[in-house]
C-alpha cells in the first residue's frame, strides 16, 4: 500500500496525494546560456520527463530563468543554496518550485521574505537533505551520518517553515548509500506526511548507476514510499528520465508502453532470439499499449512460461509459434516472425 502523503502541485503537475509518481531530472547545461538550457529541457519533455531542475548559482541564472520559462511547457525547480535573493529573483522569473533548505540561507527575517514570496506565487519549496550536507552540531549529536540525523536535519528545516505557517512542502533524503537511504525514508515515513521526492544520489555512471539507483528507488516504491523520482547519473539527463520510466513500468507504476517479456536463450533456442528481441524492442518503442508481448526461444518456454503475455513468439528451427494468452495461434517462417507479430499487436 502506497504511504498516504499531502498533495502539492509543481506548475500543474499533482505530487503526493493518490497521484501518478512523476519522474524528474536536472539539467546539466550552464543555466546563463538559454538556448543551450532550453534545447536540453526539451529534450527531457521529449524523452517524458515530468518536471526539471536548474542549478541557479547566480543572479544572471536567475534573470535567465524568465526567458527558459517562455519556451518550455514542463514546470521548472530553481535549485538554491544560502543565497535567499536568488530565490527572490528565481521566483521573480517564473521559477515553479525552490530547492532550498530554509536553515542555509540566513536569519529569520531572510526566511520569511521568502516564504511570503512563495506563498504568493503558491510555490513549493523542496528541503532536501544529502548525507553529506548534515550540519556538524547534527552529526555529533547523532553519532555520525546516518538515517537518525538524516532525519532530524530534516525536521529542523521543516520545523522553521512550518513555524512562519508554510506547508507547500516536499522532501529529500537522499544518500549515494542505498541502506542509508532506505532507512532514512522508513524512518521519516512515520513521522512526516510531506511527498517524498526520492532517489540516490551520485549514484555513478549511466551503467552502475542505473543498477544502483533501481535497487534503491525500487524498494522504495516497493513499500509504498515516494511520489516523485530522479535517477541521478554522470550521464545525459534524458538517460536519467529513460531510467526512472523504466523503474516504473517494471513494477507496473506506468504503464505507458508495451512490456517486453524475453527470455535469456540457452542452447535449446534455434533462432537468433537476441536480434528479434532488439529488432521488437525497436519496432514497438512508440507504441503506446498497456500490453505484455513475449520473445521467447523455444516451445519449452514459450506459450506455457509465458502465459500471462497478451501475445508472444515462441522460436523453432528456422520458425517460430505466434500465440496469444499461452494459445498457438500460427507458425510462421523465422523471416516472417517479427512483421506478422506487429500485425496481432495492431489487432488489439
Amino acid at each position: 500500500m502506497r504511504r498516504k502523503s499531502q498533495e502539492i502541485y509543481v506548475g500543474k503537475v499533482a505530487i503526493g496525494g493518490e497521484n501518478p509518481i512523476s519522474v524528474q531530472s536536472m539539467t546539466n547545461t550552464d543555466t546563463r546560456n538559454t538556448v543551450n538550457t532550453i534545447m536540453q529541457v526539451l529534450e527531457l519533455e521529449k524523452a517524458g520527463c515530468d518536471i526539471v531542475r536548474v542549478a541557479i548559482p547566480d543572479s544572471e541564472a536567475a534573470e535567465a530563468l524568465k526567458k527558459i520559462r517562455q519556451e518550455v511547457n514542463i514546470p521548472i525547480i530553481a535549485d538554491i543554496h544560502f543565497d535567499h535573493r536568488l530565490a527572490l529573483n528565481a521566483i521573480k522569473n517564473g521559477a515553479d518550485g525552490l530547492r532550498i533548505n530554509p536553515g542555509n540561507i540566513g536569519s529569520k527575517d531572510k526566511i520569511r521574505e521568502v516564504v511570503l514570496a512563495c506563498k504568493d506565487k503558491k510555490i513549493p519549496i523542496r528541503i532536501g537533505v544529502n548525507s553529506g550536507s548534515i550540519k556538524r552540531e547534527i552529526i555529533e549529536k547523532y553519532k555520525g551520518v546516518n538515517e537518525n540525523s538524516m532525519v532530524y536535519s530534516a525536521l529542523e528545516h521543516i520545523r522553521i517553515l512550518e513555524d512562519l505557517n508554510y506547508n507547500n512542502i516536499k522532501v529529500s533524503l537522499k544518500a549515494t548509500d542505498i541502506a542509508m537511504t532506505v532507512s532514512a525514508y522508513k524512518k521519516a515515513a512515520e513521522v512526516i506526511d510531506y511527498p517524498f521526492h526520492i532517489g540516490i544520489t551520485e549514484s555513478g555512471t549511466p551503467w552502475a548507476g542505473t543498477i544502483k539507483s533501481s535497487v534503491g528507488i525500487g524498494s522504495l516504491l516497493l513499500m509504498g514510499i515516494g511520489d516523485t523520482i530522479r535517477v541521478s547519473l554522470t550521464g545525459e539527463p534524458v538517460e536519467e528520465v529513460r531510467v526512472g520510466k523504466q523503474i516504473l513500468r517494471a513494477l507496473g507504476l506506468l504503464k505507458d508502453k508495451i512490456e517486453i517479456i524475453s527470455c535469456p536463450t540457452c542452447g535449446r533456442t534455434q533462432i537468433d532470439l537476441i536480434d528479434l528481441a532488439n529488432k521488437v524492442e525497436e519496432r514497438i518503442g512508440n507504441i503506446s499499449k498497456p500490453i505484455k508481448v513475449a520473445i521467447m526461444g523455444c516451445a519449452v518456454n514459450g506459450p506455457g512460461e509465458a502465459r500471462e503475455a497478451d501475445l508472444g513468439i515462441a522460436g523453432g528451427i528456422g520458425s517460430g509459434l505466434i500465440f496469444k494468452k499461452g494459445e498457438i495461434i500460427k507458425k510462421v517462417d523465422e523471416d516472417k516472425l517479427l512483421d506478422e507479430l506487429i500485425k496481432e499487436i495492431d489487432k488489439l
